[in-house]
């Protein structure tokens, strides 16, 4: 679960390094925004989830849905809250950030630990 993470970390940065060289500081910004309003609620998903793992196995289908719904609203209210923290947000750059830190999770398996 951490390899996806460690992924996301890396698509993000070179996201925004990228978005970067386009449109500069204002777009590289954005993109990392992007990128952190997907990767901070699958660090602490991934987190939870390795605490509930030493629990017993009944309980851990439930903290996953729960861990998986709480994942998603804070995603959505990290965007929202770029969208009021930062009003000269680069829209494009966001949503490439966002989406590049959301496709590094199909790499995960090509990945050897």
């Amino acid at each position: 679960m951490f390899k996806a993470v460690y992924l996301q970390i890396g698509a993000t940065i070179l996201a925004a390094a990228i978005a970067g060289l386009i449109s500069g500081t204002r777009g590289a910004l954005s993109a990392a925004l992007g990128g952190a309003a997907c990767t901070l609620p699958n660090l602490l998903f991934a987190i939870r989830l390795s605490l509930v793992s030493r629990r017993p196995a009944a309980s851990y289908p439930i903290e996953f849905f729960v861990g998986e719904f709480l994942k998603i609203a804070s995603t959505v209210g990290l965007l929202a809250t770029v969208q009021f923290a930062y009003p000269d947000v680069h829209w494009l750059a966001l949503f490439a950030g966002l989406i590049v830190a959301l496709k590094a999770n199909l790499f995960a398996f090509l990945v050897k630990t």
